[in-house]
């Protein structure tokens, strides 16, 4: 709301009014405003949880610090989509169809999130809201990502077009505004990828099947990430820790993304008006720092599923709307680690059980993170016993942060790494 105040001020001339046209001044104003909302309220909703009783059910897993861990409050969320909403609305164009797309992401899967936790603190069913209707709600969600997307005529993307000359690349053109289902794919030299090319076989419905294509793939890749960052929230500051990094790199991505020198440079694909996401972004990592006042080992709050399943949402809409999703691998490589491991214990257990009699475990236990906090050789039969003696929590969540900002930067090199 202030940009739209200001850029009236600034016709009349007002002395600084000029300031809110700046991406630059935009986004550390988002970023302080989002550090000072979460530490304040931070304390206040705290405080709220524990008069409400809205306490952490744990259940004795055999792991170090574990039980200690029972009583503390949880639905912190709160704090992180307060901080994220309030900034937003303040310094970003908010009739932008960019900021409204991700404005709808953090209430979808906020609500999503604290549905299931309402469930599981005051109904005392530690299963929480029924995996199908999650499912549903990332499904709706990516469906609208997807059709906006196809739908907006705001939505749109230039294509670069390399000039050669004798073979090296001397200039980087960029045709007509247009709707495409192109995305960047890393590491290769051509680093566009079309997804027509996947329905090529259908000649006379091409248009309609590669749009159909993308919507299938935002549907599969929101519903990833989000449950990612779900299955990554079990130690103090590893979701929100490991969220900020991700944001960073996402905001600098959609920067360059919008600036058409710097994505001619780089030889990328130029979205115009996606540089608000940066501002956004700003608002993001703040968020998720200032979080981070209260959810640091010792945690004084867990943010429960209403900040892990929204914050895993943001990142995933965000890169699908700069066309960075094929990125995500690498960028969000502590979720995807985590859910690989889930999958891969979940899907040996059964198979051995089936060929055995009894199950057996590749990892100590999953998610990965908890592999790393639990004794070895301790009667588990698991491939991997490996660390035997078990790691603090405080540990392992820095070295899992040292290696979201090796993946963060590498993501990043990748737009040159080709």
């Amino acid at each position: 709301m202030l940009y739209y105040l200001f850029e009236y001020l600034d016709k009349l001339d007002f002395p600084g009014a000029g300031m809110f046209r700046y991406i630059s001044f935009r986004s550390a104003m988002a970023l302080i405003f989002s550090l000072v909302i979460s530490t304040i309220i931070g304390r206040r909703i705290i405080e709220k949880l524990q008069k409400m009783q809205i306490g952490e059910v744990v259940r004795d897993l055999g792991l170090e610090g574990q039980m200690k861990k029972t009583g503390t409050p949880t639905m912190g969320g709160i704090i992180i989509i307060i901080s994220i909403i309030l900034p937003v609305v303040l310094f970003c164009r908010i009739l932008d169809v960019y900021i409204i797309l991700m404005l709808i992401t953090i209430v979808w899967l906020g609500c999503i999130g604290f549905l299931d936790d309402y469930i599981k603190v005051f109904r005392k069913n530690k299963n929480g809201l029924n995996g199908r209707f999650k499912i549903v709600g990332q499904v709706g969600l990516g469906l609208i990502v997807g059709l906006t997307l196809y739908l907006s005529p705001r939505m749109v993307m230039h294509e670069n077009v390399e000039i050669r000359k004798d073979g090296v690349i001397t200039e980087v053109n960029y045709s007509p505004a247009v709707k495409s289902t192109q995305t960047t794919i890393p590491f290769f030299k051509n680093n566009n990828l079309d997804y027509r090319s996947l329905v090529s076989f259908m000649p006379g419905r091409r248009t309609a099947a590669t749009w159909v294509i993308f919507v299938i793939i935002a549907i599969f890749i929101v519903t990833g990430v989000s449950n990612g960052s779900n299955l990554t929230d079990g130690l103090d500051g590893l979701a929100a820790g490991s969220s900020a990094i991700i944001g960073v790199a996402l905001g600098i991505l959609a920067y360059v993304s919008s600036n058409i020198k710097y994505a001619a440079y780089l030889n990328i694909m130029y979205i115009p008006g996606c540089e608000e996401l940066s501002v956004f972004a700003a608002a993001f990592i703040g968020a998720t720092i200032g979080f981070l006042w209260y959810n640091a080992f010792p945690a004084q709050v867990f943010m429960g599923d209403t900040g892990s399943l929204t914050l895993g949402g943001i990142i995933a809409v965000f890169a699908i709307i700069i066309h960075k999703e094929l990125l995500l691998p690498i960028l969000c490589g502590i979720f995807f680690t985590e859910s690989v491991s889930v999958m891969l214990q979940v899907s040996y257990f059964k198979y051995t059980k089936k060929k055995y009699g009894t199950g057996k475990r590749i990892f100590k236990m999953t998610p990965l993170h908890h592999h790393f906090q639990k004794q070895g050789n301790t009667g588990i039969d698991a491939l991997i016993q490996k660390p035997l003696q078990a790691v603090p929590e405080s540990k392992i969540v820095v070295r899992f942060w040292l290696i979201g900002l090796i993946l963060a930067a590498l993501a990043i090199a990748t737009l040159k790494m080709r």
